[in-house]
């Protein structure tokens, strides 16, 4: 193990060394301390608000206490700073992104101990086997991540493991952990009713994810559709999806960087939303680092298309609600690449996020719209 995967403490004055772990990638804690079912929400606040971590070797239900402990500490807080800013978009935006990500990090200073095969060595933990071996793999020894981590990990297997209800297709979809659940139905709506091209016999899905669209075209008739991502716990989604949905027969699910080769009449894609980098895995279906994604298939969509055919771009524009990208700019792109737009259709999302006058960014929230926009090759 390299030092930069190494997290070390003091305890009973001697010097432990374990393997880290971080799903995000994040670097181990330089200082860590150890705690217990003594220490206080106000200490342990101010030690992971220093940089510090806190090593738990107390009661599970009692560090799973201290973290929301700590979440409502920095919530109040930040509630304060808020009420003292002011300021337009993108400013509040990027304001907005930093407090989640010093969030994520203060939060994520409360650690646990794995032994092997997953196992935690405290009281009332429960057994997080069959979760760890779904995000992670196969164990592979001890380690030390937060349990932030682990209560995403066990929030992603009650996804994974009851699923999530499409109306568009009468049936469930079991995200994976690190998978975009679609829980915004909207934007399948939207596909399940837009007018297919003539003769559409053939269909690529870019960048599938759980499979959710790939699964409304076979349903809508589409005979053969060719599923792309580059994701591998994206593509065993999928996979998994279709099998469930007995459609694995007609969905070719394939590991591919946007297009698989050839041309088809009609090609989907619904990239992620906003340009930013990603903090987290699943973040990785709302933020697109440059717009790599959304330029990418705009650019390559007309030398995929057959004659005649549409591309299907499945977009909202919270993004130039929160000044990050303007009209222009996306219309430009569709006319550099050689594409018209045939139609556009569009739908107010219904999440609660958009009527919560409360909630953060409301006023770009409540003017969003999602769109699919029928483009075509000039």
């Amino acid at each position: 193990m390299s030092e930069s995967t190494i997290i070390s403490w003091t305890e009973n004055d001697q010097t432990r060394r374990l393997r880290w772990h971080s799903e995000g990638g994040k670097p181990p804690p330089q200082r860590v301390i150890v705690a217990d079912d003594r220490t206080a929400a106000d200490d342990a606040f101010r030690a992971a608000c220093s940089g510090t971590a806190l090593l738990w070797r107390g009661d599970f239900q009692n560090a799973r206490q201290l973290l929301k402990a700590m979440a409502r500490r920095f919530d109040r807080k930040q509630r304060k700073v808020v009420a003292a800013q002011t300021g337009e978009f993108p400013e509040a935006f990027h304001r907005y992104r930093q407090t989640q990500a010093q969030r994520a990090r203060i939060l994520g200073m409360l650690l646990l101990p794995f032994e092997d095969d997953y196992v935690l060595p405290l009281r009332r933990a429960p057994d997080v086997r069959t979760v760890c071996t779904e995000a992670y793999g196969p164990a592979t020894g001890p380690f030390v991540a937060s349990l932030r981590e682990l209560m995403g990990l066990i929030g992603a297997h009650e996804w994974r493991k009851n699923g999530v209800m499409v109306a568009a297709l009468d049936a469930r979809i079991h995200p994976h952990y690190g998978v975009f659940a679609p829980v915004r139905g909207e934007y399948v709506d939207l596909v399940a009713t837009a007018p297919l091209p003539p003769s559409c016999a053939l269909a690529f899905d870019i960048g599938t994810g759980t499979g959710v669209l790939a699964a409304v075209l076979a349903r809508r008739g589409v005979a053969r559709i060719v599923a792309t991502d580059q994701d591998p716990r994206a593509l065993a989604c999928a996979r998994e999806n279709m099998d469930r949905l007995g459609l694995a027969a007609r969905v070719d699910v394939v590991a591919a960087d946007l297009f698989p080769p050839g041309r088809a009449p009609l090609v989907v894609c619904n990239p992620p939303w906003l340009p930013g980098r990603a903090e987290a895995s699943l973040e990785r279906a709302v933020y697109d680092p440059d717009s790599r994604m959304l330029t990418g298939f705009i650019k390559g969509l007309a030398a995929h298309l057959e004659p005649g055919g549409e591309g299907w771009l499945v977009l909202s524009d919270l993004a130039e609600h929160l000044g990050l990208r303007s009209r222009t700019d996306l219309l430009a792109l569709f006319e550099s690449a050689g594409l018209t737009v045939v139609d556009r259709l569009d739908v107010r999302p219904t999440h609660p996020r958009s009527t919560d006058a409360a909630a953060p960014l409301h006023a770009a929230r409540a003017a969003e719209l999602t769109s699919l926009w029928r483009l075509a090759a000039r």
